[in-house]
């Protein structure tokens, strides 16, 4: 079977934007190759892996791929994409100046060809990362999560999952309930139960995701703990949701309002759109964990956080990433 592939030259801040963007023009898979020079600064203090072949990208930008079925008008993609990628620059994130192009490729060149870059990785204290293709033994008090992420984004090797899960496992405390907004690939959801969360509400409105996080969650033997709803975070605290999984209708959520923990690793520009919302959500004394923020962006998150009421505990960085831990008043 034939794909039509369209190639964005970009840069690393706007890889996120530009991967939805493609998703959302039903794309059936997109793949990110960032910059593999010796140059790159990486952390590797616990263990993770970098086997990332090396190659000719300059350093903070990102190639990335999106593949489309044979037939597909590729003319009109790329017409459509071009301006949602120049109106990026309105909202902070510069995708530099950006090249496109197409060609036609052979499934077997695109849809397995990542796995061999993703190998387990330690990304905190006490979670790694493995890749259901691959063997790995764990050592003492070391907690697998099984991931096979499809086309959902969240594997671990994006800097702000890996933020998201080490921030996670310094705050989440055995028993809390948690909600997980915009899961993506279940990752999240499942570090928390790992680290000792009693339940988890995962979230995401793309039906691929909830797809993939609905698999993961199987995979690692937790769908009795962790429920993934297709719904956005007011839909929950209206009592609504878009469509529950392997349900026809909408019904009410097992976890219990309002919750311990919200975790939250999208854009800044989605997350300034509900804090109220996660305030709403969360008991007295609750956490609100607010990542996938691009340095650009930390002063009006920061303010819109205490703005709703909120008081800012900590800030972690990775790269020029920034995760929020916030906590609601007593």
């Amino acid at each position: 079977m034939k794909w039509h592939e369209i190639t964005i030259s970009t840069t690393e801040q706007a890889i996120e934007m530009i991967s939805n963007f493609l998703h959302e023009m039903d794309a059936d898979g997109v793949s990110i190759e960032e910059s593999g020079t010796l140059n790159k600064q990486r952390d590797t203090s616990l263990g993770q892996w970098y086997e990332l072949p090396l190659n000719d990208i300059p350093e903070g930008h990102a190639v990335i791929k999106g593949y489309f079925l044979e037939g597909t008008d590729m003319g009109a993609v790329e017409a459509s994409l071009r301006p949602s990628i120049d109106q990026l620059r309105e909202f902070g994130i510069e995708p530099g100046d950006y090249e496109i192009s197409s060609k036609i490729v052979d499934e077997e060149d695109w849809a397995n060809a990542w796995k061999q870059y993703f190998k387990p990785i330690r990304v905190s204290d006490r979670l790694t990362i493995k890749p259901t293709w691959e063997d790995y033994e764990a050592g003492e008090g070391e907690n697998i999560i099984e991931l096979d992420p499809g086309m959902a984004f969240g594997t671990g090797t994006h800097p702000t999952t890996a933020l998201c899960l080490q921030t996670l496992e310094s705050v989440i405390k055995t028993g809390d309930e948690v909600i997980d907004v915009g899961t993506g690939s279940g990752i999240l959801a499942i570090g928390a139960v790992k680290l000792g969360a009693s339940r988890v509400l995962a979230l995401d409105l793309d039906p691929v995701a909830v797809s993939s996080a609905t698999e993961n969650v199987r995979l690692n033997g937790l769908s009795d703990t962790i429920e993934v709803v297709e719904s956005d975070l007011l839909g929950v605290l209206g009592g609504k949701v878009v469509h529950a999984v392997n349900e026809t209708e909408a019904r009410q959520t097992s976890v219990s309002l309002p919750v311990d923990l919200v975790v939250a690793n999208i854009l800044a520009e989605i997350i300034l759109l509900f804090i109220d919302d996660v305030y709403a959500a969360l008991k007295p004394d609750g956490i609100y964990i607010a990542s996938g923020i691009y340095k650009n962006k930390e002063t009006d998150v920061e303010e819109a956080l205490i703005r709703s009421g909120f008081t800012i505990v900590e800030k972690r960085r990775d790269e020029d990433w920034i995760a929020f831990v916030a906590r609601k008043p007593r």
